[in-house]
């Protein structure tokens, strides 16, 4: 790959700020948004900003890694180990990386939870990049808006524990009066493993008994979701009166 070509050497209406001010930041490649906020090159082979974009992609891409899953838990000190990147350059891309997560996971409390893209985004920060399980709740009224979310337990990189009675008895002190229960998958893989099914299926008999109606059971991970609601007939077995 080739990282030499200079910013001035680049047309004018090709330069990312231009492109991005004409045709907006969705069609500018990962590594000019880097130059963006990196404003200036160097680095190997004094790198223009666009190269040096490109040279931070491919070092964090190292072992067949995708470079966008290790920037989004990036540390400081990893970046400036990157030749051309200090503090003042590492700290700018931290910021702009945890702007982004929050903007994206922005949800007011009270706002109503009203599908399952909904119920991932107020979750996402709990649970979409953690490189552990986590089993959380969204805690909401009888409106189906948001009173808060809570994690339950945190497990290992692989697996997490969670039983119905711990969950129930955070989402009856909590006051709520329906829940969506969640956990990530650090693999990426949303599919629901058969352990995940019949957890689900233990929940929905005790929200049943209970009177507190379960309206979704997701999984999460780098930056998917799966709702098990929408892909098995649990809750046709059980229903919820939701």
């Amino acid at each position: 790959m080739t990282y030499c070509l200079r910013i001035a050497d680049i047309p004018e209406t090709e330069r990312p700020r231009e492109r991005l001010m004409t045709h907006g930041p969705k069609v500018l490649a990962t590594a000019e948004l880097i130059a963006i906020l990196l404003g200036t090159g160097q680095g190997p082979g004094k790198l223009s900003a666009v190269g040096l974009g490109q040279y931070i992609l491919s070092e964090l891409g190292k072992h067949e890694r995708d470079p966008l899953i290790v920037l989004r838990e990036v540390t400081p000190a990893e970046l400036m180990q990157i030749p051309g990147i200090g503090p003042a350059k590492a700290t700018t891309i931290l910021a702009a990386i945890e702007l982004g997560k929050r903007a994206f996971q922005s949800r007011p409390d009270g706002t109503p939870i009203d599908s399952p893209v909904a119920a991932a985004a107020a979750l996402s920060q709990s649970l979409m990049w953690q490189t552990k399980e986590r089993f959380a709740v969204l805690l909401l009224d009888v409106k189906n808006r948001l009173l808060g979310t809570q994690v339950i337990t945190i497990g290992t990189a692989t697996e997490t524990l969670a039983s119905p009675r711990e969950i129930f008895r955070e989402v009856i002190r909590q006051g709520a009066t329906r829940v969506i229960v969640a956990h990530n998958h650090p693999s990426g893989n949303v599919e629901p493993s058969q352990e995940d099914i019949e957890l689900t299926r233990q929940l929905l008999a005790g929200a049943q008994f209970l009177g507190i109606p379960l309206l979704d059971h997701l999984i999460l991970g780098n930056g998917n979701h799966q709702s098990i609601r929408e892909t098995t007939t649990l809750w046709d077995e059980c229903p919820q009166g939701d």
